[in-house]
């Protein structure tokens, strides 16, 4: 997932959240295909193949309020993505290497479809968080007190 910056260099911002979180399309060698690189503040720089899975990724940090990955290696899970159910784990682990959501279904014992209804749940949850945190910051911005 996470790796060295790219031979050429050239980044362009692919989504950007509210609180300064982004995902940054990163241009690989000629003719290889471009990475997509979560960050977040005090949050290690992950890397993902696609975009949909990064996008996931940033909607799972959305929905548990944030999370630190650092350590995960030595620990496994990080708490918060454990705490707030079975869902988001369940995106969380769709966003590791070699699992899919076959691998999650069977984990959980569950149909595929299932998985997917668990997905679109913590990605409309991460809209709705992001959504309330922009309109916070208009009412701050309009009320001068």
């Amino acid at each position: 997932m996470t790796g060295p910056e790219h031979a050429d260099g050239t980044e362009t911002v692919y989504e950007d959240y509210v609180l300064d979180v982004r995902v940054v399309e990163v241009a690989t060698e000629e003719g290889a295909d471009s990475r997509y690189r979560f960050e977040a503040p005090e949050h290690v720089a992950m890397t993902f193949d696609d975009p949909r899975t990064a996008t996931l990724y940033a909607d799972v940090y959305f929905d548990t309020n944030g999370f630190q990955e650092a350590g995960t290696g030595e620990r496994g899970v990080p708490p918060e993505v454990v705490q707030a159910g079975r869902d988001t784990l369940a995106a969380y682990f769709l966003t590791m290497p070699g699992t899919d959501t076959n691998w999650v279904a069977s984990f959980y014992g569950k149909r595929p479809s299932e998985v997917e209804r668990y997905v679109g749940a913590v990605r409309r949850r991460a809209s709705e968080i992001r959504s309330a945190v922009e309109t916070d910051d208009v009412e701050r911005a309009a009320d001068p007190a």
